[in-house]
């Protein structure tokens, strides 16, 4: 096992982490002696995280040493994998089993257990949030003990130990519903009218299996981008200037001057869905983590509102903001997660990385939009105070409770968990 006092950073360079000891096991045994003999331990996986929910004093554990598993049980519709892997790399295995995960995220470059941890989702009115499809967690509680929890064995437990912001173990390994491999194509429009999506944004966010709205909105305009599954809505689209806006030819990038290269395959050719659904191709870093991220989860019903009170922002928003993008997430009861109860939007903000520059507009956005029942995202910059945070996740009183159960000594715990659950 690697041991060493090097301070590690996340992905995006704005946060160093202030571990004394950073380990790297390679197996599980190592990983249970590391934990049972911290004080306090963090877990970090690919460091996708803007704030400092992964950070500690004390002992921070990578995971992306730990074994290399992707079993799968065609008979259950699962699969098992170890916890450091990156989506990019289940979904590849997945496919040539003949088998998908039926959402994933913009980022291929995530690990699995970081993603579920911290309520990171993809996009569409039918998906919910990546956590629910875990059906079962491996972790090393507090003491180095080893902990199972499933969906159809701990039906009370389990629904507060998917998100579980690293509070409750180093998760080693999640197994993972599945459902045969499909296809899927995707198509970009630009020069959308802000208000015709706001206007009949059912008929948009339905449009497709997934459905993603890009604007910087001070313009007025944004692209809007449909991801079809070929086996349920065919290979077409909706027309040429559907929207108002104008059919992409080519390759399209999110972010100004970044090179279209980096995306995944649109103009509506077909292919495997672990392809299509991330907006990036994993063997690129879409930004070299040149930039903050925030995201604030509402109430499906308030697009409507958000659109309109972020399009009052515009100038503000302009010098800071790269992009921002608007995704749809249906309702779960996983206690944690950010659409649990209710069917939500996702409104995502890629800030330039000057954070005395972002602050302020962050706190303008989200004076806004916290009173229309926003919740910010786990692992993302938010301006909120954490008695704010909480007291927006019904469950977060039964998730103190299992967090004392499954974690007595406080073991996983650092100033970003204690301040949220005190």
């Amino acid at each position: 096992m690697q041991t060493t006092g090097t301070p590690t950073h996340n992905w995006a360079g704005n946060i160093t982490f202030g571990a004394e000891r950073v380990h790297r096991p390679a197996s599980l045994d190592e990983l249970r002696q590391t934990v049972a003999g911290a004080r306090r331990v963090r877990a970090l996986g690919t460091g996708h995280s803007f704030n400092r929910i992964a950070d500690t004093d004390d002992d921070q554990v990578l995971v992306d040493g730990l074994p290399r598993r992707v079993e799968v049980d065609p008979a259950a519709g699962t699969v098992t994998v170890g916890a450091g892997l990156r989506y990019a790399e289940v979904a590849a295995a997945l496919h040539e089993a003949g088998f998908a995960l039926a959402n994933l995220a913009s980022l291929p470059h995530i690990s699995v257990a970081g993603s579920v941890a911290t309520g990171t989702h993809g996009s569409g009115d039918g998906q919910q949030g990546l956590a629910s499809a875990v059906a079962a967690l491996e972790l090393v509680g507090p003491e180095g003990d080893l902990v199972r929890l499933a969906r159809d064995t701990d039906p009370d437990r389990f629904p507060g130990a998917v998100v579980n912001l690293g509070a409750l173990g180093v998760v080693t390994a999640l197994t993972l519903d599945v459902e045969p491999a499909f296809d899927v194509a995707q198509w970009v429009w630009t020069g959308v009218p802000l208000d015709a999506v706001a206007a009949d944004f059912d008929a948009v966010t339905g449009a497709a299996y997934s459905v993603s709205t890009f604007t910087d909105w001070g313009s007025g305009l944004g692209t809007v981008v449909l991801k079809r599954r070929v086996d349920r809505d065919g290979a077409g689209h909706p027309g040429e200037n559907w929207l108002g806006g104008t059919l992409a030819r080519g390759q399209w990038h999110p972010i100004a001057g970044m090179p279209a290269d980096f995306c995944t395959r649109q103009e509506g050719v077909p292919g495997p869905s672990h392809e299509r659904l991330p907006h990036f191709r994993p063997e690129f870093t879409p930004s070299k983590g040149e930039e903050l991220q925030s995201e604030l989860f509402l109430p499906r019903a308030q697009a409507p509102a958000a659109f309109a009170a972020l399009r009052g922002l515009g100038d503000a928003l302009g010098p800071v903001l790269q992009v921002s993008e608007v995704r749809t997430i249906a309702a779960d009861e996983l206690w944690l997660s950010p659409a649990q109860g209710r069917d939500s939007i996702g409104v995502h903000f890629t800030w330039i990385r000057d954070p005395a520059a972002v602050t302020p507009v962050l706190a303008a956005v989200e004076e806004r939009l916290l009173p229309l029942g926003a919740r910010p995202h786990w692992g993302k910059l938010t301006t909120a105070a954490p008695e704010e945070i909480a007291a927006r996740f019904p469950r977060l009183d039964d998730f103190r409770a299992l967090a004392r159960d499954l974690d007595p000594v406080g073991r996983f715990r650092n100033a970003y968990v204690d301040a949220l659950l005190g």
